[in-house]
């Protein structure tokens, strides 16, 4: 039994994560800074090892990481968390996935790290989830050769494989009930851009001034979702996992009218337990007048995110992977129609030519 440490184990997405590494075979370590919440964690799962670590404090990283063949970062704003704990795992020589949503500290992980993790011949994949992940593996599934639904080969691929004019990913969710991290990690990321927006726009991200509202657009989501409003220019982390191993001058990313104006006024999310929260994530690519599309409809993102990191840590420990080291999106070291597949009990991914 491999043993996968989860940094944040007691936030709750990490719950979610150690709950299905327990029920993948794995065994979870549990790490944190906060000993009370820790211990009370551990005694949910009876058995388990629990140790207290800080990102502030690298030897109390390195001690909590020892014996582990990976490591999940779930703890936000990760701004803070992911460097320190990056750091530790090439030092320890163990993978490393997170789940951030935050878009600075994604490109601060591809900037910083790619070098000294190909130099150690580590694995670190950020943006390992709902937003960031799964996004990148729909537009890879659609812009490749292989149909993300059925693994037929004959569909195609649009133009040359890995190459588009452009992305669209739309975010259908029914309602967006935050946690606490999420809030406090957008406040870090607004921070951060002083006041501007962000887009990925004729092949390069950049910060533009946030000038009146976000336009608001129709998209029309497959049945039973249909037409919905959405915000255009509402962007997500599949402006860095996207761009970051595909050649794509324009990625775009929309949210649902409904679940962006209920986030500015939402209460954060208990740490345990899902939501009865649905979402459709649609991705248009288009090359020409060539057109591809991949769906992915399920249940409650922060639960999602929990199968989608602990499949990227399974695939690394087991070799099915592209690549062996460096900083790698989940697109660009997964077979993404395979990875999509083997989410079926948690997602419903279909394909259209």
């Amino acid at each position: 039994m491999k043993t996968v440490a989860v940094f944040g184990a007691y936030g709750h997405t990490g719950r979610f994560v150690v709950a299905e590494l327990r029920a993948r075979g794995f065994a979870p370590l549990l790490l944190g800074r906060n000993a009370d919440r820790l211990e009370a964690l551990a005694a949910e799962h009876p058995g388990l090892e629990h140790r207290v670590a800080s990102a502030g404090d690298p030897a109390s990283l390195d001690a909590a990481v020892k014996g582990a063949a990976a490591v999940i970062n779930c703890a936000g704003p990760f701004a803070s968390t992911a460097g320190p704990v990056i750091e530790a795992a090439l030092r320890a020589r163990i993978p490393y996935v997170d789940v951030a949503a935050e878009i600075e500290a994604n490109v601060d992980t591809f900037d910083r790290y790619a070098e000294p993790a190909r130099e150690a011949g580590v694995v670190v994949v950020p943006a390992m989830a709902f937003y960031g992940g799964l996004g990148d593996l729909l537009v890879t599934a659609a812009i490749g050769d292989t149909d993300a639904a059925t693994g037929d080969t004959s569909a195609g691929a649009i133009g040359d494989i890995g190459a588009a004019d452009e992305v669209h990913v739309a975010y259908g969710l029914s309602s967006w009930q935050p946690t606490a991290g999420t809030l406090a990690a957008g406040v870090v990321s607004r921070d951060r851009r002083g006041g501007r927006r962000v887009r990925y726009t004729g092949g390069r991200l950049e910060y533009y001034p946030a000038e009146g509202d976000l336009p608001t657009v129709e998209w029309e989501f497959p049945a039973p979702l249909g037409r919905r409003a959405v915000l255009g220019g509402f962007t997500m982390p599949d402006v860095v996992t996207v761009p970051s191993h595909l050649r794509v001058s324009e990625v775009h990313t929309y949210m649902t009218i409904e679940a962006a104006t209920g986030l500015a006024a939402a209460v954060p999310v208990e740490e345990s337990g899902r939501t009865a929260e649905t979402f459709t994530v649609d991705v248009v690519v288009r090359t020409g007048g060539t057109q591809r599309r991949s769906t992915a409809s399920g249940r409650d993102i922060y639960a999602v995110s929990a199968p989608l990191a602990v499949e990227a840590v399974d695939r690394i420990l087991t070799g099915r992977t592209h690549r062996a080291g460096g900083v790698t999106s989940a697109g660009e070291i997964f077979d993404a129609a395979d990875f999509l597949r083997a989410l079926s009990a948690h997602l419903t991914v279909t394909s259209i030519a």
